[in-house]
């Protein structure tokens, strides 16, 4: 069932981000395709993590995050993101403009479709992953003229015009 499950679910387009977070003097972050809006008043966000995954392990310890939304042309910084046993995520963004979020010190990629700095209000074990509701602290950018990536049926993809 579990393999029919995840065949179901890769048949919904998902908006691709990478949420970041500074853990004391290293910087970690991971590709997210389960980040969601929940809620305009107060501006309220989630994300799914995995249980086992070391950002997840930080988030547990630190409230506040950034979350980059990739434009098509970032496929390459998603694929850097979601590769296991990565670097450090200041690596990971060497080469490609970023920079650090003014209230979560996360960094912030440049050139995507935009950019959100969170803090947690609520965490909620779910199954083998965990859920983190945030409050919006700043919207550092937004480019409604680049196409974002997406992910569905387990690639990345842009939508069309």
């Amino acid at each position: 069932m579990s393999e029919l499950f995840t065949e179901a679910m890769a048949q919904l387009a998902a908006g691709v981000a990478v949420v970041t977070a500074r853990d004391g003097r290293d910087d970690i972050g991971t590709t997210v395709s389960a980040l969601m809006s929940v809620s305009l008043e107060p501006p309220l966000v989630m994300v799914s993590l995995a249980s086992a995954g070391y950002l997840n392990e930080v988030l547990l310890r630190q409230d506040r995050w950034a979350a980059s939304l990739l434009s098509s042309e970032q496929a390459a910084v998603a694929s850097r993101f979601a590769t296991p046993g990565r670097p450090s995520a200041r690596l990971l963004v060497a080469g490609t403009p970023h920079h650090r979020g003014e209230h979560t010190e996360a960094l912030v990629v440049e050139g995507g479709v935009a950019a959100i700095e969170a803090e947690t209000t609520k965490v909620v074990p779910a199954g083998d992953h965990t859920l983190y509701l945030a409050t919006i602290l700043s919207v550092p950018y937004v480019d409604a003229s680049l196409r974002p990536l997406v992910r569905v049926r387990g690639r990345y993809r842009t939508t069309v015009s």
